[in-house]
């Protein structure tokens, strides 16, 4: 018999993390996001943003910024562009970000739980 290890996800959200990424999440972004397609919404639906594919809701009109990226939604990628949204897809339509690091994380906890 053969062991093989896999190297665990460094984003495994803890309940506590999610639970504090959820009350950032709904203060700082629900204005503009929901976690599913709700009709007047300014933003993409983020459940299962994590691991899904960059500009890829069907229907929904991204900027050319965010079109022109290629990859997914991975926790390192969600770190960096909500750091500085204009630094990772400069032209975004989204604005702020979160510039603490322990917030970030908190958030895409948070996210990575919803699914």
């Amino acid at each position: 018999m053969r062991l093989v290890l896999v190297p665990l996800i460094a984003a495994i959200a803890s309940p506590a993390a999610a639970a504090t990424g959820q009350d950032l999440f709904n203060a700082n972004c629900a204005d503009c996001h929901a976690l599913d397609a709700a009709a007047g919404q300014t933003a993409p639906p983020l459940r299962g943003v994590v691991g899904r594919r960059i500009a890829a809701v069907p229907d929904f009109q991204y900027s050319d910024a965010l079109k022109a990226k290629t990859g997914a939604w991975t926790p390192d990628n969600l770190d960096a562009f909500l750091a500085a949204p204009q630094s990772f897809a400069p032209g975004t339509a989204m604005y702020g970000g979160a510039s603490d690091p322990n917030d970030r994380k908190a958030i895409i906890d948070y996210l990575t739980s919803v699914k």
